[in-house]
Formats: C-alpha cells, sequence, structure tokens
C-alpha cells in the first residue's frame, strides 16, 4: 500500500530511512521527525583515542548449562560446563577489547590460580592489567552460575574476593597513570570506595563517565552524580525514581542528574530505550509532547519484519512527565535481533556486551541512531555462546560491517 501524502519516505544504499508522520491527533499540527536506521553510509574507522578505563570486577565464572533449573533436593547433570573469565567489568573491557578499544582496568584479585586466570585472560584480549592489585594470600572473587536452557535464563550465585579492594590499595600515581589519556571512564558501581576516589579525578579531569546502573548498590548515587551517562538494567530506573513507567523515570533521571548527557534502559529481546537531552533548542520554541505517549508513536514506527537491530527516533521536543517535570531532549528506540529460538545458548553477560559496545561507539562518536543497533547487536552475538565472553564478536565479525565500515 503507498504511503499517505503527508508522510514522505527516503531510502537511500546503506543510508537512515526518514519519516515524517503526523504526531497525534489530540496534539497540535506540529509534525515530528520519526528516523529508522539500520546502518549509515559513514565509514567507521578504529577511533583515535581508544583509551577505556574501567573500574569494578573481575572475576572467574564456572558455567553450568542443564536442561532445565533443578528443584529442591534434585540431582541433575550437566549438559555442558565451562570456566572462564567474568565480572561486569572485565566482560564489558573484553567486549571493548575486542571492537578495538584500549582499555586498562581496577581490580583486585588474590595470589591464586583463579587470580592468575582472570590476569592471564584479560591480558589475552588486550587490556592493560598494570593497575589490577593483586593481594598475597585472600581468595580471587568467583560466580557459579546455572544456565537454564529451556527458559535462557542464568541463576548467579557470587562469592566476593578477599580482602576487599580500598582506596589506599591504589597509589595517587598509579591513580594519575590510570587516567592519563583515558577518553572515558567505566564503572560497574563495585569497590565502591575506590570507584568514587578515581571518579572524583575523572571529573577534576573532565574525563566522561559512564555508569552501569544495574541495582541499587552501596555508592550508586554518589557515582551517578558524576555520571555523563547511564546504563540501566530494565528495572533499575523505577526502582531508584520511584516513576510509574520507563519513559517517565529516565525524565526524572535527566531532572535529578544535571550531568547527564543521555540514559539507556536495556530491555532483552524487545531492545532499548534511550532519553538523550538536549541543550541547543530554546525550550519555548519545541513542541512539548507527554512522555509516554511518545513512546508509544515511536514504537508504532518499528518495522517489523526486519530482524536485525534498528532504531527509531523522535525529535527534539520538551519532554514531559506528569507529575515529575520537563526536560528537551530526544526519545530513541533501539530494537534487538530477532535471534531463533536454536541459536540461544546463554544470555550471560548481554548487558556487559552491550556496555562494551557503548564504550566503544562513543569513542567513535557514533550517533545515538547508530549506537543503539550497534551495541545491542554486539549484545546478541554474547547470546549464542555459553558464558560471557565465549561469544563476544571480534570487530572482524561480519555482523558488525555495515556499523564499522
Amino acid at each position: 500500500m503507498p504511503l499517505p501524502a503527508f508522510i514522505s519516505s527516503t531510502t537511500l544504499v546503506h543510508s537512515p530511512l526518514r519519516i515524517n508522520q503526523p504526531f497525534l491527533c489530540a496534539y497540535s499540527g506540529f509534525r515530528p521527525r520519526i528516523s529508522s536506521s539500520t546502518s549509515s553510509s559513514v565509514s567507521i574507522s578504529l577511533p583515535d583515542n581508544r583509551v577505556v578505563l574501567g573500574v569494578g570486577s573481575a572475576t572467574v565464572d564456572f558455567l553450568a548449562a542443564v536442561a532445565s533449573y533443578p528443584n529442591p533436593d534434585d540431582k541433575i547433570r550437566t549438559t555442558s560446563l565451562k570456566v572462564q573469565g567474568g565480572g561486569n567489568v572485565g566482560n564489558a573491557l573484553t567486549s571493548a577489547a575486542r571492537l578495538g578499544l584500549t582499555p586498562r582496568i581496577i581490580s583486585k584479585v588474590a595470589d591464586d590460580s583463579q587470580g592468575r586466570s582472570i590476569v592471564e585472560e584479560l591480558e589475552a584480549d588486550g587490556i592493560d592489567t598494570s593497575f589490577l592489585v593483586v593481594a598475597e594470600g585472600g581468595v580471587s572473587p568467583f560466580t557459579y552460575i546455572i544456565v537454564d536452557n529451556k527458559t535462557h535464563t542464568r541463576t548467579c550465585i557470587h562469592t566476593p574476593g578477599s580482602p576487599p579492594m580500598v582506596p589506599d590499595d591504589l597509589s595517587r600515581s598509579s591513580l594519575l597513570s590510570a587516567l592519563d589519556g583515558a577518553r572515558i571512564v567505566y564503572f560497574d558501581v563495585r569497590l565502591h570506595e575506590t570507584a568514587l576516589l578515581v571518579a572524583e579525578e575523572a571529573a577534576q579531569q573532565n574525563i566522561p563517565i559512564l555508569i552501569d546502573a544495574e541495582r541499587k548498590r552501596e555508592g550508586l548515587d554518589e557515582l551517578l552524580a558524576f555520571a555523563s551517562y547511564v546504563v540501566c538494567s530494565t528495572s533499575f530506573p523505577q526502582e531508584w525514581t520511584e516513576a510509574p513507567s520507563i519513559p517517565s523515570a529516565l525524565v526524572s533521571m535527566l531532572l535529578r542528574l544535571p550531568k547527564l548527557k543521555f540514559v539507556i534502559v536495556t530491555l532483552g529481546e524487545e531492545g532499548c530505550i534511550m532519553l538523550e537531552r538536549s541543550t541547543n533548542e530554546k525550550p519555548e520554541q519545541i513542541e512539548e509532547f507527554e512522555v509516554d505517549n511518545l513512546l508509544e508513536v515511536i514504537k508504532g514506527r518499528k518495522d517489523e519484519n526486519i530482524n536485525v537491530p534498528t532504531s527509531v527516533s523522535s525529535p527534539v521536543v520538551r519532554l514531559r512527565a506528569e507529575g515529575i517535570g520537563t526536560v528537551c531532549g530526544r526519545l530513541l528506540l533501539g530494537t534487538a535481533e530477532k535471534i531463533p529460538a536454536s541459536e540461544i545458548v546463554d544470555t550471560t553477560g548481554a548487558g556487559d556486551a552491550f556496555i562494551g559496545a557503548v564504550l566503544y561507539a562513543l569513542c567513535a562518536n557514533m550517533p545515538p541512531e547508530k549506537l543503539l543497533p550497534f551495541s545491542t547487536q554486539v549484545a546478541a552475538g554474547c547470546c549464542r555462546a555459553l558464558g560471557a565472553r565465549s561469544g563476544l564478536p571480534y570487530r572482524t565479525d561480519p555482523r558488525l560491517a555495515s556499523f564499522l565500515h
């Protein structure tokens, strides 16, 4: 069926699809631009500044895949078993390294066999471990992970390392060296006292900060105050803000965190949502829309027939959340790859893979319309193998070609 006369559509090879449409009949005649893109004509070479610093957990994961999750007192067999490195920061930096960045890590392990394994695996992927603290004695952190083949879910049982990392473990000279030349600093909100020390110095040096807001943790609020970018789990925005919906919670986060440039909430197989702040427009000169209604319009522009990740964006508007407030910005929806059920092995680490891709996209100055589908594509690769790192794609992966070339 041809598009109505008031809708214009232009498709170019490797270029975004741009569609103009009337908004909702209840609003004015303003016609926001809804953009959908799967790739771009702009070639993305390796960033000039590829150094990123990650502060947080690096562990060993013991992964046991089972046909279905056991009942209490059951005795069952694994369908497969893997031992490999884990931890949010360790995984995200591995993702970033395989995409072409030069990561450094601040973390702590013990001088046991597990600690040596953690360090060796990070170094094998090109991560600089010279700022990683190795304790004499103690135990390195590790996690037991039960992967349910039937539901494609995983259950994590974590044992923290000992002794824990404290700010005195990181000398002033090591801190400055770790930050030297860094394009961005990423925190998973573990090791919160040390993380705060690093965040304060990074802020002094005007180095952008990305926070992984997986759930409420000790020290999270203090770190969020420094954040330039936040990537959240599905439940976090509403838990932290007590807002009635995810879109209104994102508005609340931008109002509470004035340094925040954008916030992303990941939604698993439903993709992700980004709220990007705009400071260039005069608020009185742009239209205002209720943020939940705007999201529904954006969702309506998704092409359900496309299996690869895409993004759909609103124009810059005033986004209103009832009872919360208003911010100027854009609301974007990133879709996820539609992975056949037969190809899904394990979702462990998919969020970390996503963050690694976001780090790369920020270093490469990718626009948000490209950052979101690129990051969901990287996360999809992670789901095709057992463990957080086995499926992490390298820069040469054919599925990434449209984003990087």
